[in-house]
């Protein structure tokens, strides 16, 4: 038999439409490398790793039904690989294009660097609609609606047998042997194929009927919302195949009110999950540069770090900020408009630069998409010179989607006994300052002040000389353009106040 190729399963952890596999045939070693050093990044976590195992052992068991298993190995990359193609004579790899943070793309540098030392032919192939080596945004809408609409790839049969036998971990680390932080995160979702097919189908069954009014608001979205982000994340389910998915569920609940509405919304929100990373594969230094080089020194770094840890912790004294904080520290997730409202607070009222704040989000996201997030940062943070300043006002945002208080008073029980009309300031309630005494505090900034001085810092960069012409840059290389699904006109508006494209403030998947 010839040498078998070898797949590296990276964030495509699945067996269904996984061209990687598909190109790879029969004869298969397939290998998931565990690399201690990822998990000493700053925007990695112990409730990611858990979820990750989780995701590893559902694959495991499905490549041992089909005659191999999944080859797992823990150290670094390009030594692991090396050591395998050596023992069992590999002279082709494939494995999918990832488009991670910055330590990941340093090192699938440093294995191509290594294929080509070892004669080793390394294919990488796309999964998503992201496009490697992209010229320009023109026509990207098209090549990204013609991937999607290609058939899914059925998984493979049966592989065969790759011998001798080869050494893998029997037993997954667990998070204190990785060294990783204590991270309980006791309503973190659960990995896994199983879970993930099971949470497409309730939401294109039943869930997400209401997704549209209900996304919003914290005490709707964990139910409405597709709750697919983690499995995307890690492709345990390709985007393909939940978009397949979604067409035939718009056609299954046809005439049936609500679901033509949040099924088109829902198709907006995966096209933009493609928009998002595609910035990220096209300038890898957006993950620690600011998009319009003018705001690089507009905050301080590396300060004002006990608001930070009043941030992180749920303790500045806002009721609505708090309770989104520690409803995401517990669950691992949030929906999209709180996740904009908390890097939202963090920026402007705190004043603290997104490059402090988004690694602690990054940590507590079980669905931490590196593009995604550290788009959303410098969005929410208004860093990118081509949208539009929005500044959250936090008493606003709960008193709209928390109105009665139920979401604060369950995630900040201290405010239980609050009336009513002070729940979401009760800096107001003179007798609650005084009974809430060290319990709760009070809040960290004046709401009002911070609010100004940040909106007068922002817009009067935008003012300085020759920042329009960087900002005309930016739009061009990494705003969409007006396409079929929704996801243009998006940076348009560049430097100048106007109405919010409401497809920017929604990536609720």
């Amino acid at each position: 038999m010839n040498s078998p190729v070898l797949v590296w399963f990276k964030r495509d952890l699945r067996l269904h439409d996984h061209p990687a596999l598909v190109a790879a045939g029969a004869y298969v070693l397939p290998v998931y490398i565990i690399e201690p050093d990822y998990w000493a990044l700053p925007d990695t976590s112990g409730r990611q790793w858990a979820f990750t195992a989780q995701c590893l052992q559902s694959l495991r068991v499905g490549l041992a039904e089909r005659g191999q298993p999944l080859v797992i190995r823990m150290g670094d990359a390009v030594q692991e690989l090396a050591r395998l193609c050596r023992r069992h004579h590999v002279t082709r790899m494939i494995s999918h294009e990832e488009t991670g943070n910055g330590w990941t793309y340093a090192r699938d540098r440093q294995v191509g660097e290594w294929a080509r030392s070892a004669g080793v032919d390394w294919v990488e192939l796309p999964q998503s609609g992201v496009v490697r080596r992209l010229r320009s945004r023109n026509g990207w809408q098209g090549l990204r609606d013609g991937f999607m609409s290609l058939p899914l790839l059925d998984a493979p049969q049966a592989l065969a047998p790759v011998l001798p036998e080869i050494t893998t971990l029997q037993h997954l680390p667990d998070a204190k042997a990785l060294r990783l932080k204590p991270d309980t995160c006791p309503n973190r979702q659960r990995g896994g194929y199983q879970a993930a097919v099971h949470t497409l189908q309730t939401f294109l069954e039943t869930r997400g009927q209401g997704y549209r009014a209900q996304m919003s608001s914290p005490l709707t979205a964990e139910r409405a919302c597709s709750r697919l982000s983690p499995h995307l994340a890690l492709g345990v389910l390709s985007l393909r195949a939940v978009e397949h998915a979604r067409k035939q569920a718009r056609a299954d609940h046809a005439g049936q009110g609500g679901w033509n509405g949040a099924l088109s919304s829902f198709g907006k929100r995966l096209a933009w999950h493609d928009h998002f990373i595609q910035k990220l594969e096209d300038a890898p230094q957006l993950e620690t540069r600011c998009l319009h080089a003018a705001h690089e020194t507009l905050r301080p770094r590396g300060q004002k770090r006990d608001l930070l840890q009043a941030w992180q912790r749920g303790e500045t004294g806002v009721p609505f900020v708090d309770a989104c904080m520690r409803y995401l520290n517990a669950t691992g997730w949030l929906n999209f408009r709180m996740r904009a409202m908390l890097m939202s607070f963090a920026s402007y009222h705190l004043w603290l630069d997104w490059r402090d704040s988004g690694p602690h989000l990054a940590r507590m996201f079980t669905d931490y998409e590196p593009g995604i997030h550290w788009s959303q940062c410098q969005m929410q943070s208004g860093t990118t010179g081509i949208n539009t300043i929005r500044i959250y006002n936090p008493i606003k945002q709960g008193l709209d989607h928390d109105p009665d208080g139920r979401f604060i008073r369950a995630w900040v029980p201290e405010l239980a006994h609050v009336p009513q009309q002070h729940i979401h300031t009760p800096w107001t309630w003179c007798e609650g300052r005084r009974g809430l005494g060290q319990r709760y505090p009070a809040p960290v900034v004046d709401l009002a002040q911070a609010g100004k001085f940040a909106r007068e810092m922002l817009w009067g960069l935008r003012k300085q000389a020759g920042f329009q012409d960087v900002a005309q840059l930016v739009a061009a290389r990494h705003a969409s353009r007006a396409g079929r699904s929704g996801a243009g006109a998006h940076g348009q508006g560049v430097a100048r106040r106007r109405k919010e494209d409401p497809a920017q403030l929604h990536l609720d998947l």
